[in-house]
């Protein structure tokens, strides 16, 4: 099997006259090609279990009711490790000894955005003269990486605001980037974070000069007039939906000069009947000409999508053999547990993609698509759908509910539209396959990606603001715009983080308390500034529970446009015990020979400790954060909900090493080499699927 010499570049040892020689992990998930991928070798199969934490970087900011999280791949170049800590500040240290070398504070310290305002990396401009891209709220930060200072001919003061230049006026909007953009020349391209609720911004692409933070160019991903794919849209779509971002990076093809890009849903998730049609740019694989934004082509994974389902992580580059003939290709990974392959240079498909039948009984106004791309091989790597022989059979009681909960609901094919009834996602919102990436081993050609197999109740509600009394208005509001997080119910739930419970927010919150943090957002709640004050007043009489007002006017007046139904929250599907309701696997790590596109190998990633105690077979646990892995077989992964770090031969699936952490490792490790010295650091942030929050970096490597 013949080696890409592509896959060195990033990773080239940087020689000079003067001693250490490094090994890096210069750019997020480690190269710009998406690989996960590290050259270094002196870890070997042989001497992993003498692996020893050597140092420890603590922040000391984790949130003390475990709402932050750490989900940064920090940058290793020359020595340096650049990384970002649970409250946002970033920080560059001595990657050897873990010596705090500057920290730079966005916020100057008033962060309050827990929750929502993680980041999961950085971008290094290692030209002549070298910069560090960061990302804080809707900055983004040009810094000297010598100083962690703001370089001040970049933007205004080093930084340039992403809610401008986007053809629309946004200031009102979420906007944000938690995942870095890439480097192309002197170019950083960015992609950004929306809401994913009635009135979104835009998720259009833009690139800006490194040197002075201009504009260079803007792909639009929900077409203008004149552009490809705008009659894919209702007319003047552009000018009121939003989504269609790219939240979750991309990789970068620097020969070709082309830089692939994942695309999430347009917004209102969960329902279109706003904007009938295919909806391109949402849900794309995107190939654009880096220098000029241009289409190269697209591929569109989800038609229409009602089921939020973001292409989650960039997409691998490589080199595979198929039948006989080398191919540069580009994959991604996807949701539902599928991967996509194409030619990097044409978007044809390498293997069949199929055009399937689904369903298309959708709620009153929806039109679903009538067909979606499935693709023949290789196979999915997670469950595809889910049935009654599907149901837990952790215990027969177990078992029992479950199956009588599927009575009342819509399950079976992945494509049935949302209901009113409820119908089950599966693999689910937050997996299948996850932001934290696949990595690739060039040697190999073997594909591992980690993914979550579990299912969530999507019900959907009418939304009717036509209400005669403020706290009628306020509820219709309340379930439009806020029970997506807090739930129908007030309760609270886990998709973003630990959503607190409104039930007694009264308690908590003054009016004028709960209108600023309407107004402004706080720790993972975003700002809803676009509300109007009839609105605001609506919420937070039903939310504080004030008194009943009647109102000849029973239109909520200022509202941009009627929005028939949203969801009653995002609910995962559990038994009585608290465990997941599908049978397990709950998570899983597989190795996917690309040659032969199949799978090579799979296995439960996590352990819940207690019912293995019981004698259950090991089920793996939900998890978030990638693979990383080496040249001579070692796959390292955290990522799993109890809280340990895996080291895994890439060969057969078995477990080599293991250790405790101080908090979750919701991230993917970087692994990095100095002079004769190789180490793989992780981020134990925490904070998710009910487990503590942490502010710790730990690295690991052999004893001297």
């Amino acid at each position: 099997m013949r080696f890409n010499p592509i896959f060195i570049l990033p990773f080239s040892l940087f020689i000079s006259c003067s001693q250490p020689n490094y090994i890096d992990w210069p750019v997020y998930l480690g190269s710009k090609e998406g690989t996960q991928f590290s050259e270094a070798s002196l870890i070997t199969k042989e001497n992993v279990k003498s692996l020893e934490v050597v140092w420890e970087y603590g922040s000391g900011d984790a949130h003390p009711e475990n709402r932050s999280q750490i989900q940064c791949n920090p940058l290793i170049v020359e020595g340096v490790l650049y990384g970002s800590t649970a409250s946002l500040k970033f920080f560059a240290l001595d990657a050897k000894s873990g010596k705090q070398l500057w920290k730079f504070d966005p916020y100057q310290g008033g962060f309050t955005e827990y929750g929502m305002g993680f980041n999961r990396g950085l971008a290094f401009y290692n030209g002549e003269d070298q910069r560090l891209f960061l990302s804080a709220g809707s900055n983004l930060y040009c810094l000297d990486p010598s100083k962690g200072e703001p370089i001040s001919s970049f933007g205004e003061g080093g930084k340039i605001d992403l809610k401008k230049q986007l053809d629309r006026d946004v200031d009102d909007r979420l906007v944000l980037a938690n995942t870095p953009g890439i480097i192309f020349e002197d170019k950083i391209i960015v992609g950004t974070r929306v809401d994913e609720a009635s009135g979104a911004a835009p998720g259009h692409i833009r690139a800006y000069n490194v040197f002075t933070g201009e504009l260079e160019w803007i792909f639009h991903t929900i077409p203008h007039p004149d552009e490809f794919g705008y009659d894919t849209w209702p007319k003047d779509a552009w000018k009121e939906i939003g989504g269609a971002n790219s939240w979750a990076g991309m990789s970068l093809d620097e020969e070709r000069g082309i830089v692939y890009i994942p695309t999430g849903s347009a917004s209102y998730d969960f329902y279109g009947g706003d904007r009938e049609g295919q909806n391109l740019f949402a849900n794309c694989l995107l190939a654009l000409n880096a220098s000029t934004g241009e289409r190269v082509w697209h591929f569109q994974t989800t038609h229409h999508d009602m089921w939020d389902r973001d292409l989650p992580a960039p997409p691998v580059l490589s080199s595979i053999n198929v039948d006989g003939e080398e191919r540069d290709v580009v994959m991604q990974t996807s949701k539902q547990g599928y991967v996509f392959v194409f030619d990097r240079e044409t978007g044809e498909p390498i293997f069949p993609i199929e055009e399937v039948p689904v369903p298309t009984e959708g709620l009153p106004g929806e039109t679903p698509w009538p067909t979606q791309p499935i693709p023949v091989k290789p196979p999915p790597y997670t469950r595809v759908s889910f049935t009654e022989e599907d149901a837990t059979n952790i215990s027969p009681e177990s078992n029992q509910h479950v199956l009588d909960v599927l009575k009342r609901l819509k399950y079976g094919n992945v494509f049935i539209p949302p209901s009113k009834e409820g119908t089950i996602i599966f693999p689910g919102f937050d997996g299948g396959a996850e932001w934290g990436g696949a990595a690739f081993n060039p040697e190999t050609n073997t594909l591992f990606v980690n993914a979550n197999h579990v299912p969530w109740i999507l019900t959907m509600v009418e939304v009717n603001t036509d209400q005669e009394t403020n706290i009628g208005r306020g509820r219709a509001l309340y379930t439009q715009f806020c029970a997506g997080c807090h739930g129908a119910d007030l309760k609270g739930g886990e998709f973003m983080g630990n959503v607190p419970s409104l039930e007694k927010v009264a308690d908590r919150l003054s009016e004028d308390e709960f209108l600023n943090t309407v107004v402004n957002g706080r720790n993972a709640m975003p700002a809803f500034k676009w509300l109007k004050k009839n609105q605001l007043d609506d919420i937070k009489s039903y939310l504080l529970k004030l008194d009943v007002v009647r109102s000849e006017s029973i239109n909520a007046e200022g509202q941009e446009r009627d929005f028939e139904f949203t969801s009653t929250g995002y609910n995962k599907f559990y038994d009585p015990e608290g465990y997941l309701a599908v049978k397990p696997p709950w998570g899983t790590l597989t190795a996917i020979d690309m040659d032969e596109a199949e799978i090579a190998w799979q296995i439960p990633l996590g352990e819940h400790e207690e019912l293995t105690e019981r004698g259950i077979p090991i089920t793996g646990t939900q998890n978030y954060g990638g693979p990383a892995v080496t040249k001579n077989g070692l796959l390292f992964i955290a990522a799993t909900s109890d809280e340990r770090m895996r080291c895994i031969d890439q060969a057969t699936g078995e477990t080599l090493w293991e250790t405790d952490l101080p908090a979750a490792g919701y991230a993917t490790p970087s692994i990095y080499q100095i002079g004769q010295k190789e180490f793989i650091v992780i981020a134990c942030g925490g904070g998710k699927l009910g487990t503590k929050s942490g502010d710790k970096y730990v690295a690991f490597s052999l004893p001297d």
